[in-house]
């Protein structure tokens, strides 16, 4: 339990320190981490993957319409993931649109770079 506060805390961090940049996206990182807020125990512990996570992944989807959009959540995804770290399992990361079954233009990593995002 005190593993998931410690993360929450850090996503929280995360929220505060990216925010201010998203100026020229709509999206902000604050979004993108409340809607995968339901996914932490998929990616960090092994858990079994949710419909809340699943339902986040989509909303998030819906949500980032325009190419600034899509690119600001690639960039507060991958920020999220290099603060969660080694904690992060990444297969299940890069693997979390397919098994929500959600197509998004980009594979989910701290090695794709967001600013070709389409």
């Amino acid at each position: 339990m005190a593993g998931v506060m410690k993360l929450a805390c850090l996503v929280l961090a995360c929220m505060i320190v990216a925010g201010p940049m998203t100026a020229n996206a709509a999206l902000s990182c604050g979004t993108v981490n409340g809607n995968l807020a339901g996914c932490i125990g998929y990616l960090t512990q092994g858990a079994a993957l949710t419909q809340g996570c699943c339902n986040g992944v989509t909303n998030l989807k819906n949500i980032a319409r325009t190419t600034p959009d899509r690119q600001q959540a690639c960039r507060c995804l991958q920020s999220a993931a290099r603060a969660v770290g080694r904690g992060l399992n990444t297969g299940r990361a890069a693997g979390l649109p397919s098994a929500c079954k959600v197509n998004i233009p980009y594979k989910i990593s701290t090695s794709t770079n967001c600013n070709t995002v389409r």
